[in-house]
């Protein structure tokens, strides 16, 4: 999957809107973060069913997997963001924890539901 130990942010490389996004958070984490991304489409079956996730879970949401843990969608991105530092660590400590994390959900779900309207989609961006 990755060379490394560190927690992983797994994306929908089909997806422009999703690979920009994985890119930008990557982007924005210390030099000395074990943290990594990798476009579900690297993985295979097996690889992503070790993490108890299908190649449609896949393509709906982000993942971030860290050891033994896995989470999806808004709380994928907030352990992302946790893991870049400074004011990014708090917009991804306010994504885990409600009233904030409920916004985050409803919102996750709208962008990932209409990803395909996004600047750069393609018919991959409708599953």
């Amino acid at each position: 999957m990755r060379d490394g130990p560190g927690p992983t942010l797994i994306y929908d490389g089909d997806c422009a809107h999703c690979a920009t996004s994985a890119r930008w958070i990557e982007a924005r984490w210390p030099a000395e973060t074990t943290a990594g991304i990798v476009a579900s489409q690297r993985l295979t079956d097996a690889e992503l069913a070790g993490f108890g996730i299908s190649r449609r879970d896949a393509a709906q949401a982000a993942w971030w997997i860290d050891g033994g843990r896995t989470y999806r969608g808004h709380q994928a991105i907030g352990r992302a963001l946790l893991a870049a530092g400074g004011g990014y660590e708090v917009v991804g400590s306010l994504l885990l924890v409600p009233p904030v994390s409920w916004a985050g959900a409803v919102g996750y779900a709208i962008v990932a539901r209409h990803r395909h309207l996004l600047p750069g989609s393609s018919e991959a961006c409708r599953t």
